[in-house]
Formats: C-alpha cells, structure tokens, sequence
C-alpha cells in the first residue's frame, strides 16, 4: 500500500475535545447558573450522586467540587486556543454550558455575558482556523428545572431546550457550523442524575422513569436538528453515545447473545436518532417491563422523531467491552471497567492506572459494527488515556504512555477510513488540556497534551506547560498522519 493511502482525507477534522463542566470553572460568575453536574462532588459518594440515587441539589458544606474553578478556561480561553492553534488544530470541541446563557433553565432573556463569553470564544477558533464543534448539553441540566420539574423525566422540559438552542442557533449561525445535541445521551440510563438530571424517589420504578426521560431526550434532539436547518441551513448536527463493542467472554451461544444484548443498549437511543422510530427489539423490551409506551408517546411524537433525524454519528471510545451469561463467572471476573459499565475482563488486553482496558483495534471495530449500523459519518470525538503525570527536575512531562495509546488507535482509525472506507469526519482527542475528571471528579486523572499545575485540593499557578505528547501531536496533525509510521 502507498504511502498516500496510509493518510487521512485531506479535509480530516483533527483536534480535541473538552466540557464546559470539566473546563471552564467560575461556575458562579457573570450571571451564570447552578447546574446539576456543579453540585456532583469528587470523593466517595460521586457515583451514588450521578447515579441519582442520593439528593444534592446544591453544593454543601464538607464536599469538594473542583470542578467550581477547574482549570478557569473561562478566564484563560485566549492563551488555551492559541496553544491548540500551535498544535495545529482543525478542529475544537467544546459544550456550551446551558446555565450560562439561561441561569434558570428557561429565562425568557438570554444572559448576554454568556452569549458575548461563547462568542468571543468560537471568534477566537476562527481567527485561527479552528473550526469549533459544539456540545449542546454535556452533562448540564439546570438546578432549577430540576425543582421545577424533576429534570428530563418530566415533558416541559423539552420546551426549554429549545429556547436554549434557538437562543445560541441565532447567535452562533455565522460562527458555528457542526453541533451535537446531547453528549454521551446513552449515560442516561447508567448516571441519570449526571445525564439527565433525574433524582429516584423512594419506590419508583426505574426503568419507567428512564425510558420517558429517554424519550423526551429524543424528541428534544429530533426538534434540535430540524430547528438548526431552519435557523443554519448549512449547518450538519449529529447524535453522540458513549460506544465501545460488546465482546462475548467465550463462544458460547449464550455469552454471544449476551453481548448482542449489550450493544442494543448502547445502541438504543442512536437507533432512533439516526432512523427516526424505535427499533423493534425496543419496543418489545419496554413492553415486557411492563411500560405502556402509548403513556409516553405523545400525539405527532412519531412523525417528529422522523423529521428530525441527525446529519452525522459522533461517538466517545475509550475501551471495548466484554460479557458473559454466566453468573459465577460475571460477579469473579467483572469490574466496572471504566467507572460506569461493568464489563468481564478481558484477558488479552492490558490496563490503564484506573482500569480501563486498552483495545486500539476495538475503536476499529467499533466504528464498523456503527457504520454497518446507520450509514451515517462519523465523527470520534473523545478518545484518550488518563494517567497520573509526572513533571520532571527539567520542568517537562515525558507521557510516552500517552503517546503510545493515541498513536494505536490513530492507525486504528486510519485503517478504519482507508481499508475499511468508512467515512470519518475527524478525531478530537478527549482532554486536550488538563481538565476534572467526570468519572472521578479529580485533577489527578490527567488526560491532556497541555498540563496544568493544578492539584484535587485546589492548589496550583494554573500554569500551561506543553507535555511530550503536545509536540508529538502537532506532528502527526502537520504530516496529516504519515508520522505514525515512525
């Protein structure tokens, strides 16, 4: 094979990725307000919060919230997109935080130092060429919609997302042209207080409770893209899961379904994003939980989520996964492999410091089993290691660990696009710079090519500091990609 074959397309989007929550900090600055994933803290009780299994819907006393500063993008925007621009990046994705433009929620006036914020921001890509790539809601239901309405599993919801997009699709038109409507939208069922924010009562049945907020996510998304083609008619606005493929732990009939049976879940939302109806194996499930979904369905609710299906497939990959039918064999070998799915471990691969599995050929295989799927680009937009880093006497962080990961999967998804042909529209690495871990809510758990002195108690210059992995990357972006054969 050539060596023109072994690069990206010409066009190829390449960059990193990051949240608003994760990121930004002064979470209470400039008229900005309370937002579910600010009230999550970092420490022990973190999962059962995001899990919506325990209440804590302001921030209390005794907690630690890091993310509250972050590493203050807010106030260091400027110098971060000018380290992103030297590193060469096509390409920037980034969330607006929904509290920020509408601090409670659904305001009837947009917070104009939040729209001027974000605007200054996606100004700034653009004096470099970077074109930003725009989270809608990453984890980011308003407090007060939480009081008011219980957060997703209630339908009023749906009307204050869209005075939310069409308060930043007026503003941003000339400014943004690639946008995703929910981050990760398959975490609702795993961390529904995180993606949804939704908070179990005593007694309440889950499941039901998931799958009405689950379709009033969908419709709000379907709604989403048909107004971004009213308001930008060249813009392209796509759906985002957390994917990762299924495998059977063994041959058997029993585990191989297992895994199928996995995949539908992940798949369950993307499904009807990019098709426009629920997949009958959907239905079926619900049905036998003993969900009346007509309950749910509202009048005309069909015909919307077929008028609003999404432009391209946007999808995180950190690790595959692995499954078994066998009870004994699940409960001794499986662990939560990357904090939220508890997956069987897999023999043949090796870990990350937190456990997370290290499968380059998985992101292959992934975005296979996703194109075979729906047809549809797709757009990798998370994906990266996240370790402890260590600055050396001569101030530098030598992450050859970094570096080893992101370039097997990089070649990964090269084979993916030229012996595969599967259309990808780009990759941003998951933090670019240094920001709060979501699974964890700690500093420490490092995934970015940009350092920041920054530690889990606070303390730190905030200082940037360009790690190995920075110049590596910049490479591999100015050679297109032919740097990965070296």
């Amino acid at each position: 094979m050539s060596k023109s074959k072994n690069l990206f397309p010409s066009n190829f989007l390449w960059g990193g990725a990051t949240a608003a929550n994760q990121c930004e900090g002064a979470f209470d600055v400039d008229g900005r307000g309370l937002s579910s994933v600010d009230t999550i803290p970092s420490g022990s009780e973190r999962m059962k919060i995001s899990r919506g299994e325990k209440e804590m819907l302001s921030c209390q006393n005794g907690y630690d919230y890091p993310s509250h500063e972050a590493i203050d993008f807010y106030h260091h925007y400027k110098e971060d997109i000018a380290l992103f621009a030297e590193m060469g990046f096509k390409c920037f994705r980034l969330s607006i935080a929904w509290t920020r433009i509408l601090p409670n929620g659904d305001d009837d006036t947009p917070n104009e130092k939040g729209l001027a914020f974000y605007q200054s921001v996606f100004e700034e890509c653009r004096k470099y060429g970077i074109e930003p790539l725009v989270t809608i809601d990453h984890f980011d239901t308003p407090i007060e919609l939480i009081k008011k309405y219980g957060g997703w599993k209630d339908r009023r919801m749906i009307d204050a997302y869209l005075k939310y997009c069409r308060a930043i699709f007026k503003r941003y038109k000339n400014l943004v042209k690639y946008w995703i409507t929910f981050n990760e939208i398959n975490m609702l069922l795993h961390m529904s207080y995180m993606g949804a924010g939704i908070i179990f009562a005593d007694g309440e049945d889950k499941e039901r409770v998931k799958y009405t907020a689950a379709h009033h996510e969908l419709i709000a998304s379907a709604k989403a893209v048909k107004l971004a083609h009213e308001i930008m008619p060249d813009a392209k606005i796509g759906c985002m899961l957390a994917a990762g493929q299924f495998y059977p732990y063994t041959c058997s009939p029993e585990d191989v379904h297992d895994a199928l049976e996995k995949d539908r879940d992940n798949y369950f939302f993307t499904d009807i994003q990019v098709r426009g109806k629920y997949p009958v194996w959907a239905l079926k499930r619900i049905e036998n939980a003993g969900i009346n979904l007509t309950d749910i369905i509202a009048d005309g609710d069909r015909e919307i989520l077929e008028d609003g299906t999404v432009d391209f497939v946007a999808f995180s990959y950190y690790s595959s996964r692995c499954t078994t039918a066998d009870p004994e064999i699940f409960a001794k070998h499986a662990k939560p492999g990357n904090a939220v799915f508890r997956s069987v471990i897999n023999p043949y691969l090796k870990n990350t410091e937190w456990g997370w599995q290290i499968d380059p050929l998985g992101l292959r295989i992934t975005a296979n089993s996703l194109y075979d799927r729906y047809n549809k680009p797709l757009f990798v937009v998370e994906n990266g290691l996240g370790a402890v880093d260590k600055i050396e006497d001569d101030g530098k962080i030598h992450d050859d660990y970094r570096i080893d990961y992101l370039k097997k999967h990089l070649i990964s998804l090269r084979d993916a696009i030229n012996i595969d042909g599967i259309p990808i529209i780009g990759f941003t690495a998951w933090g670019c710079i240094d920001l709060v871990s979501a699974s964890s809510g700690e500093m420490k758990k490092r995934y970015g090519m940009i350092y920041v002195d920054k530690d889990d108690n606070g303390k730190g210059s905030l200082k940037r500091i360009r790690k190995d992995s920075f110049y590596w990357y910049k490479k591999v972006i100015a050679t297109n990609g032919e740097s990965l054969e070296i």
